[in-house]
């Protein structure tokens, strides 16, 4: 639903480039949706949702939000719940009674950043303390909480997109996505950056940056659900610079096994010289690298490396043997 129920357009949107859509979502097209998914087979009640995002869902005419929701009411019962993305500063307890009386079982806020200074020169329109007011209430409505931040927007730092995490914690969302900042044309950000007032973050720079604060958000319970975005042909074609990669969550993925094998290296004083780095199989590939990328790296520093499936292993767990 690009740009349905935004009050104003901030810095870096251009919700017609991220969807691939221009036409207002109609209660047919919900109807339509859902009927396409069922009849598709596969469907797990336990999980699936049906989800309402590319605008601000609260913040469209209450006619309209309505009319929207009452095209889910003969579908609801073959789904998990209804997911909704929105404002902050577009919670109230009359919005949230109305949701949970139609299925919402989800509600993600795109929060942005923490920083007041970076939401007003992004032109937001809400400030931090929107955030945490609408995720009190949120999560005292017994919905799950999301939250969305993006790094390397204009005004913004590593300090800062970190400062913007350990605020999240401190909310305990249930699950978090994370958009590194990506420069759309016909944006503001587009015009800051061809004047040169704008410089956005390099893919590499944002998987530096991501590859720290996943596992943060991880230590502290939250799911990461999402890390850059989708990848579509009219948002690929209409971006100007920044933080883009098809598999950004697979490259920052990668980058968390490269630290993690640093840091192994360097505790237990490993020699340099050849080592195996045994890992559960479904993490071969990101110990690798893409294009051996890992590898490659621990070559530099005079480690010559053999990876290992071992299947007692899970998740990020590495075990590293000398020879």
């Amino acid at each position: 639903m690009p740009f349905a129920g935004c009050p104003n357009r901030c810095s870096f949107c251009d919700q017609h480039s991220i969807t691939g859509k221009t036409a207002r979502t109609t209660p047919y097209d919900v109807k339509n949706t859902i009927e396409i998914a069922l009849s598709s087979g596969g469907i797990d009640t336990t999980s699936s949702e049906i989800a309402f995002f590319g605008g601000s869902f609260t913040a469209i005419d209450r006619d309209y939000m309505i009319s929207l929701l009452d095209a889910t009411k003969d579908y609801i019962s073959n789904f998990k719940g209804i997911r909704i993305s929105t404002r902050p500063d577009s919670i109230d307890r009359e919005v949230l009674s109305l949701l949970t009386g139609y299925g919402v079982t989800s509600i993600e806020l795109g929060a942005q950043s923490m920083s007041d200074e970076v939401l007003l020169l992004n032109n937001r329109g809400h400030n931090s303390e929107s955030v945490r007011t609408a995720s009190k209430l949120i999560k005292a409505y017994g919905i799950s909480l999301g939250l969305q931040m993006m790094t390397g927007l204009y005004g913004s730092s590593d300090e800062l997109d970190e400062y913007t995490a350990k605020e999240f914690i401190a909310l305990h969302p249930d699950t978090v996505r994370i958009y590194p900042t990506v420069v759309l044309e016909r944006t503001q950000l587009a015009s800051l950056y061809q004047s040169g007032f704008y410089e956005p973050q390099s893919a590499d720079s944002a998987v530096k940056l991501c590859s720290r604060l996943i596992p943060m958000f991880e230590n502290a319970g939250i799911k990461v659900i999402r890390v850059g975005l989708h990848s579509s042909d009219t948002m690929e074609t209409g971006m100007v610079a920044g933080a883009y990669h098809p598999a950004f969550r697979e490259l920052c993925e990668s980058r968390i096994f490269r630290n993690i094998i640093i840091e192994k290296l360097r505790a237990d004083n490993t020699p340099k010289g050849r080592i195996a780095i045994f890992c559960a199989k479904s993490a071969v590939s990101k110990v690798t690298g893409q294009k051996k990328s890992n590898l490659t790296y621990l070559s530099s520093l005079g480690y010559f490396a053999t990876i290992v499936r071992d299947d007692s292993l899970k998740g990020r767990q590495i075990i590293i043997q000398e020879g």
